[in-house]
């Protein structure tokens, strides 16, 4: 164990004598925290909605008034009196059309016809508006007592929102930003502090030590490890201001399962710098094989349950996606190990499965011919 603290203690002089190292660990982290904390929004607001409407009564003015009210749409000019004019010049994303005998019809019980054109171009988006137009044209029934009594459903659904009563997003998106930012960045440091002892040839006096390629990759792993503590003492103390985190419950999941994850995407680093020749190798592969999988099939942004076959199979040794699970539970739900215990374990074998790799390859290049 002695030589492995020597081995880890020597990482660490020399990450912290360069700048550029300690930039790439600290700074870019953060950078990323902040353009995808502020930038990724799922729910669609401050949709441009036009409306056409040909009735300009007391209840068509409060039909529309209600449909703004949901701070959901925000109003766009028509284009002449062609309704498809704003959404085929891109200006509106809907259109509400509202018949010239909207109120009478109404007062008479007597069904009206309003037309909505919906810019189906982003599937998603166009499911939200037509969605958000229906519960709204109810509620507006409803809220006027334009709905006869018989005609009502007899079930009234009491909604409650857990964990999140607020809906901010933040509590969604943030947490996710911790599994990606913690595995890209540490298994990189990783990835070129390996490769560059291959270019300078330090690796070769490794060789020809006592020095075993345990030993050695323990030494790396243990300097990162350390360096992956505080890039996360970083980053979630940040993200606890800018973005008003809290944790719930029991914090305990979270500390085992960073270390647990920390270390795997240390070991992923050292697997690819093993594989790479050069840094740049080394920079793309984690980048590759590291962020897009992290980003596209972790949970992060897209449901697991969305991903089609048989990219839902990769996700399965995904590592970033059991550890969205540890921070989002610790950071929304608070379950505690009830809900997460599988995912510090999940995580330890993927782990433990890449530094045996690694073990392997650079036992190979030390007794090749």
């Amino acid at each position: 164990m002695k030589r492995v603290f020597s081995q880890a203690l020597k990482e660490l002089n020399q990450f912290r004598r360069d700048r550029l190292t300690m930039a790439l660990a600290f700074v870019l982290p953060l950078a990323v925290l902040l353009i995808y904390g502020y930038a990724i929004r799922l729910e669609a607001k401050n949709i441009p909605l036009s409306i056409q409407d040909f009735d300009d009564s007391f209840l068509s003015r409060t039909y529309v008034e209600r449909l703004f009210a949901t701070n959901q749409f925000v109003f766009t000019p028509t284009v002449g009196r062609d309704p498809t004019s704003a959404l085929d010049q891109g200006i509106a994303k809907a259109t509400v059309i509202i018949p010239p005998d909207f109120e009478r019809q109404i007062k008479l019980h007597q069904p009206v016809t309003v037309q909505t054109l919906i810019d189906g171009t982003d599937v998603n988006n166009a499911r939200v508006i037509q969605n958000s137009l229906r519960a709204t044209t109810q509620f507006f029934l409803r809220s006027s007592n334009l709905v006869p009594e018989q005609a009502r459903s007899p079930i009234r659904p009491q909604v409650r929102l857990w964990f999140n009563p607020g809906r901010r997003e933040a509590l969604y998106i943030v947490p996710g930003i911790f599994g990606v930012i913690l595995w890209v960045f540490p298994s990189m440091l990783a990835a070129i502090a390996l490769v560059r002892e291959k270019e300078q040839g330090t690796l070769v006096q490794v060789y020809a030590s006592d020095l075993s390629a345990v030993e050695w990759l323990l030494g790396k792993e243990l300097a990162y490890l350390l360096v992956g503590l505080g890039e996360a003492l970083v980053v979630m103390t940040v993200a606890t201001v800018l973005f008003g985190l809290r944790l719930r419950g029991d914090p305990t999941p979270l500390l085992v399962g960073l270390v647990i994850y920390l270390a795997a995407a240390v070991a992923f680093g050292l697997l690819v710098g093993a594989r790479a020749g050069n840094q740049t190798g080394a920079v793309q592969g984690t980048a590759i094989a590291g962020f897009l999988t992290a980003l596209l099939l972790s949970g992060f942004i897209y449901r697991l349950e969305n991903i089609p076959f048989p990219l839902s199979l990769l996700s399965n040794v995904i590592p970033a996606r059991y550890f969205i699970v540890i921070t989002r539970d610790a950071f929304v739900r608070g379950t505690g190990w009830v809900g997460v215990w599988y995912a510090p374990l999940a995580i330890a074998l993927i782990g433990g499965f890449f530094f045996r790799t690694a073990t392997r390859i650079l036992h190979r290049m030390q007794f090749a011919d």
